[in-house]
């Protein structure tokens, strides 16, 4: 069990000097210096991968809060037009004119949520 810590120790700190190296070349200067002495003391170092960490939870919330909203509204999609059938079956016609006359608004609106959610998706893959 040592060695498969010990081999997952090394990989996390090359990721990270990875990370940090791109970083350094597209700035300039270190990400994690904020007290521009040229030098990242451990207490910086912390703070900068505390930050990332957080920044990547965030993203993430992020995208599964994207997800579910579009589910739930294809979700709503497909059920809106059994609410008009409904509403006719149980004889509520004023309620069935209604949900009718705002049926082309709603799909509209609803197609629109979800074109961009996949098109953010399709966007962010490239």
């Amino acid at each position: 069990m040592a060695p498969e810590r010990e081999r997952e120790a090394r990989s996390t700190e090359t990721a990270k000097e990875q990370v940090m190296e791109e970083e350094i070349k597209a700035s300039g200067h270190h990400p994690a210096d904020t007290n521009g002495d040229g030098k990242v003391s451990k207490e910086e170092e912390k703070m900068y991968l505390e930050f990332k960490r957080k920044e990547l939870e965030d993203a993430d919330a992020m995208r599964d809060a994207q997800r579910n909203m579009t589910w739930f509204a294809l979700g709503g999609l497909l059920l809106y037009p059994f609410a008009v059938v409904v509403a006719s079956l149980v004889g509520l016609d004023e309620a069935q004119k209604t949900l009718g006359s705002m049926a082309p608004t709603y799909f509209v609106a609803v197609a629109g949520i979800v074109a961009a959610f996949f098109g953010a998706q399709a966007m962010g893959k490239k």
